[in-house]
């Protein structure tokens, strides 16, 4: 599986970091935790979520989002939102590649989404639904982006 990276701006639920750590490892990517984090790393909830997959993760902590923009490439960046105005599987993921997360109360701040360009993408869901839980909006966004680099291998 191609290496990706997960980013994700401010998390602010421990179960749902641990089940994206877990995620993570199954597909072999590294996840980046920006702070301010809502919770400690130590959190029985991180624990228990990211089950006995949590030892094995690639975890990357900084300070700011460019921290990692920098170490990945911002031209390598995706970032996922609500306002993004085309489909994550429009995007053209390749090994090496970020998916940038927001927090689960309020997303990628409209700072960050302002200077992403076209690089904005969005899961398409039901106008009714405000959003997914972050942790399933990672599992799409992976394993989407494995299915396409595993189909250009």
């Amino acid at each position: 599986m191609g290496l990706l990276h997960v980013i994700l701006h401010e998390p602010r639920i421990a179960h749902n970091t641990g089940a994206i750590g877990r995620t993570c490892v199954a597909a072999g990517a590294t996840l980046w935790l920006v702070r301010p984090l809502g919770f400690h790393l130590d959190d029985r909830h991180v624990r228990r979520a990211g089950l006995d997959y949590w030892p094995r993760l690639k975890l990357r902590l900084v300070d700011r989002l460019d921290d990692a923009a920098s170490e990945i490439g911002r031209d390598r960046l995706w970032f996922f939102s609500t306002k993004g105005a085309v489909s994550y599987t429009s995007a053209a993921y390749r090994s090496g590649d970020g998916l940038v997360f927001g927090g689960e109360t309020q997303g990628l701040p409209r700072s960050v989404l302002d200077h992403a360009g076209d690089r904005v993408v969005r899961i398409p869901i039901d106008p009714a639904a405000r959003s997914l839980n972050l942790s399933n909006a990672v599992a799409i966004g992976v394993f989407e982006a494995v299915r396409q680099i595993e189909l250009r291998a």
